[in-house]
């Protein structure tokens, strides 16, 4: 390190140069995407404006943007929450195996192999669910509505083609899992060495040492991780677009003919022969998935947040 010094005995550390510009370009780096996060947040709100402030009589549907936003609003939590409730535990148990019980060697190539399911495109899994899922899951469904059918879930009369908002759900599950599975993995990974050991010293079995010291310390890894796959499913758009069948309305039957549609994927069925308000609708609905989505980030950061600061032995 360099030093000047201006009078006999007394050092100044010479100006870093270098750390000063790399502390303003990663400061405008974040100043960049809350400007546009603010843009983008800015701009769905002008062209929705048109919408926000029309006659119910004029919006697409003719009965007002909230009754055409609310069921599509509902359909993307419905089948989001889906693939969460399918997607967490493969996830957890995926990521126990890679870092707990598989070889090396297996473990490394599974973990690319999971990693790899991000790559595939949506459309891929489109018509992967429309074509192997949908019809393997006629005989589910019908075992459901015999059997479970008191449940408003499973209404009397699954559809014959399989294309519903179970498969659609189960698809989605899939498609989240590696981004989930990766965080899960890093977390467990994370867990520290003194830990496990003072577990197993102590007598405790693997899966008892996992669940005394892993699963604690990964809890709100996990948390954090279903929260970034939620997010995920909630955007998805081509793989809802081709396996969903659309009914207006809100439906809670999974596994019936009728399902309500999703805010992305009826914006991409929607948009391409829209014009003039309906095209404010759209945009008013994608504003609501906008909201949506950065509320799921937000409760994910805040999660990530609290255990910013654990203190365990490394």
């Amino acid at each position: 390190m360099s030093t000047t010094s201006d009078k006999p005995g007394v050092v100044h550390d010479a100006p870093r140069y270098g750390d000063r510009i790399f502390a303003g370009a990663a400061t405008g780096a974040g100043v960049l995407i809350l400007l546009v996060l603010a843009g983008v947040a800015g701009f769905l709100l002008w062209q929705a404006l048109p919408a926000l402030t029309a006659s119910p009589a004029d919006v697409r549907g003719g009965e007002g943007l909230a009754h055409y936003i609310f069921p599509l609003a509902f359909g993307t939590i419905l089948t989001a929450l889906i693939a969460l409730v399918i997607a967490t535990p493969l996830s957890v148990g995926i990521a126990l195996f890679i870092t707990h019980y598989a070889p090396r060697r297996i473990a490394i190539a599974l973990g690319y192999v999971v990693d790899l399911l991000a790559a595939v495109p949506s459309i891929i899994y489109g018509l992967w669910g429309v074509y192997v899922v949908a019809p393997a899951s006629v005989p589910v469904a019908t075992w459901l509505s015999t059997w479970l059918g008191f449940l408003p879930f499973f209404g009397p009369d699954p559809s014959a083609s399989g294309r519903t908002t179970l498969v659609v759900g189960v698809v989605l599950a899939i498609m989240i899992l590696p981004v989930m599975t990766a965080v899960n993995r890093e977390v467990f990974l994370q867990t520290p060495r003194l830990h496990e050991e003072a577990s197993l010293a102590l007598g405790a079995t693997r899966w008892e040492m996992i669940r005394q010291a892993v699963l604690p310390f990964g809890r709100s890894g996990v948390i954090s991780g279903a929260m970034l796959g939620l997010g995920r499913a909630l955007g998805e758009t081509m793989a809802v677009a081709i396996i969903l069948s659309v009914a207006a309305g809100v439906h809670w039957d999974i596994i019936g003919t009728a399902n309500s549609g999703t805010i992305a994927a009826d914006i991409a069925l929607q948009f391409p022969e829209s014009s003039g308000l309906d095209v404010n609708t759209l945009v008013a609905s994608g504003l609501v998935l906008f909201f949506i989505t950065l509320l799921v980030n937000m409760a994910a950061r805040w999660v990530i947040a609290r255990r910013s600061d654990f203190s365990g032995a490394n």
